[in-house]
């Protein structure tokens, strides 16, 4: 008995010295150094990608199942979408910008997408959409491209179930849209990763 004790009394909590719980947010600065680096990068699919995250609040499992159709009519990107959430099963509503409805727009000409299309498909053969984990990853690398580690305490993983969410992030900084102006952006400003679980 005095052997178990002592071992259940020497293991540590898996959670000791870890920041555990919902990640600190983003800020609106933090929000434009990232879309000024994509814009600046070229990468339209990830624009997009980014753009509807913050604009939307979907949760990861619900931005990357995302069709053309549940946004788009024809070539027509709609200003309101309504989806039905995997997680809860309830529909929820959002507003969709006309910066995002421009970047959405220019990735569904370059990737020639179609009505019955996932908005963002991928390269791999066993899914015909992004993972969670691929979304996760690219989230991810621009949290580090930008070295916006959130206090060090978000990682990858914390991306698979949370989407991005939206405080005015489409608001044009004083200064127009460069890095200069993203930087002017005040630090009071946040903007949480996620709808709520």
């Amino acid at each position: 008995m005095n052997t178990a004790d002592a071992s259940h009394a020497r293991r540590e909590p898996w959670n000791k010295g870890k920041l555990v719980g919902q990640k600190a947010p983003l800020r609106l600065r933090d929000i434009w150094a990232i879309r000024i680096r994509i814009q600046l990068a070229d990468n339209v699919r990830d624009l997009a990608l980014f753009n509807l995250a913050i604009d939307s609040k979907l949760r990861a499992c619900d931005l990357v199942t995302l069709r053309v159709r549940d946004i788009a009519h024809g070539d027509y990107i709609s200003q309101r979408a309504i989806i039905l959430q995997q997680k809860t099963q309830r529909p929820v509503q959002f507003e969709i910008t006309e910066p995002t409805r421009v970047s959405v727009a220019q990735w569904m000409k370059h990737a020639a997408l179609q009505s019955e299309s996932y908005l963002f498909p991928t390269r791999q053969h066993a899914s015909p959409h992004l993972s969670t984990r691929q979304y996760a990853r690219i989230v991810s690398g621009w949290i580090a491209e930008n070295r916006l580690g959130c206090g060090g305490s978000w990682h990858a993983h914390d991306a698979q179930d949370q989407g991005v969410s939206y405080l005015s992030a489409h608001q044009e900084p004083a200064g127009g849209s460069t890095t200069a102006g993203a930087q002017q952006i005040g630090e009071h400003c946040e903007v949480s990763w996620h709808r709520g679980r």
